[in-house]
C-alpha cells in the first residue's frame, strides 16, 4: 500500500504541462516539412508585415503573420524548432559526455590525475560564458557547428564537477571494493558499478541544462555570433525582429514565447525528476 502511495502521489505531481510543451515542439521539430504551411524562406514582399490572422488586416494564408520579408512566421517557428533543438541536445551531448569521462577519472583515481582535471574544471568554471565565446567565434567564425563547439567547450566543467563528486561518493561502497578485489579492470568497474549509479544525476542535470543551452544559444544567435542565415533558429527570429517590436509586435513574440515555453517545460521537467530520484525523496 505505500509503494501504491508513493507511485500516485508521483503521478500527481507529474508535469503534464512540461511534457506536453517539449513534445509539442519536438514533434512540430520533427515533422516541420509536413506541418509547415508555406515554405519557411519564400519571400512575398506584398504581404510582409502582415498580422497574425485573428487580427485586423490578417490572412489566412500566414496564421501567424510575416516577417520584413513577408516570410511565414509559423512556417519559420517549426523549422526553427529543429536548429534550436539540434544545437541544445547536441551541445548537452558532447558536453555531458566529455564532462562525465573527466568527472569518473577524477573522482575515481585521485591523486595527481583528480588535481590536474579538477585544476583545469576550475578554470573554465571561472572565465564568463560569453568572454570565452567571443574568444571562439573569433577564432573560428559563427555557424551552426561553432556554436554547437561553443557550448559544448564552455558546458562540460559542470558535468565533470558533479560526475567527480558523484564518484567519490560511490568508489566507496561495499560491491565496488568487491568488485576491484574480484579482479575487475578499472573501465569494467566504472562502466558497470559507478556509471549507473550517477546516471541519475547526469540525467537530471541534462534536463535542467536544456533550457539554460536554448537560452545561450538565442542569446547568441541574437548578438550575430551563433546562427547564420540562411539557417533559422529562434534567437535569430528575435534578433531580425527587434527593429519591428512597436509596428509588427508578432514578429518577436512568438518566437519568444516559444523559447520561454520550451525553457520553462525543461525546467519543470529537471525539478521533477530530481524529486523522484533524489534519495531524501525516496525515504519521505
Amino acid at each position: 500500500m505505500k509503494k501504491k502511495s508513493k507511485l500516485m502521489l508521483r503521478l500527481r505531481t507529474l508535469p503534464i504541462g512540461s511534457i506536453i510543451i517539449l513534445i509539442a515542439v519536438l514533434f512540430g521539430a520533427l515533422f516541420a516539412p509536413l506541418l509547415a504551411p508555406v515554405e519557411p524562406g519564400k519571400i512575398d514582399l506584398l504581404n510582409s508585415l502582415t498580422p497574425p490572422v485573428w487580427a485586423e488586416g490578417g490572412s489566412s494564408q500566414y496564421l501567424l503573420g510575416t516577417d520584413d520579408l513577408g516570410r511565414d512566421i509559423l512556417s519559420r517557428m517549426l523549422y526553427g524548432a529543429r536548429i534550436s533543438l539540434l544545437v541544445s541536445i547536441a551541445a548537452i551531448a558532447l558536453s555531458g559526455s566529455f564532462g562525465t569521462l573527466l568527472g569518473l577519472l577524477a573522482g575515481y583515481f585521485g591523486g595527481w590525475q583528480d588535481a590536474v582535471i579538477m585544476r583545469v574544471t576550475d578554470t573554465f568554471l571561472s572565465i564568463p560564458f560569453m568572454l570565452m565565446a567571443l574568444a571562439i567565434v573569433g577564432v573560428l567564425g559563427p555557424s551552426l557547428t561553432n556554436i554547437i563547439v561553443v557550448l559544448a567547450i564552455t558546458n562540460w566543467a559542470k558535468f565533470a564537477r558533479m560526475v567527480r563528486g558523484e564518484t567519490l561518493s560511490v568508489r566507496e561502497q561495499d560491491y565496488v571494493r568487491l568488485a576491484e578485489v574480484a579482479g575487475c579492470s578499472h573501465t569494467r568497474t566504472l562502466l558497470r558499478h559507478i556509471l549507473p549509479n550517477v546516471a541519475n544525476s547526469l540525467i537530471i542535470l541534462a534536463t535542467l541544462d536544456l533550457g539554460r543551452v536554448i537560452i545561450l544559444e538565442s542569446a547568441m544567435s541574437f548578438l550575430g555570433l551563433g546562427v547564420q542565415p540562411p539557417n533559422i533558429s529562434w534567437g535569430l527570429m528575435v534578433a531580425e525582429g527587434r527593429k519591428y517590436l512597436v509596428a509588427a509586435w508578432w514578429y518577436v513574440t512568438f518566437p519568444g514565447v516559444a523559447i520561454a515555453l520550451t525553457v520553462l517545460g525543461g525546467n519543470l521537467l529537471g525539478d521533477y525528476l530530481r524529486d523522484i530520484f533524489d534519495p531524501g525523496y525516496r525515504k519521505a
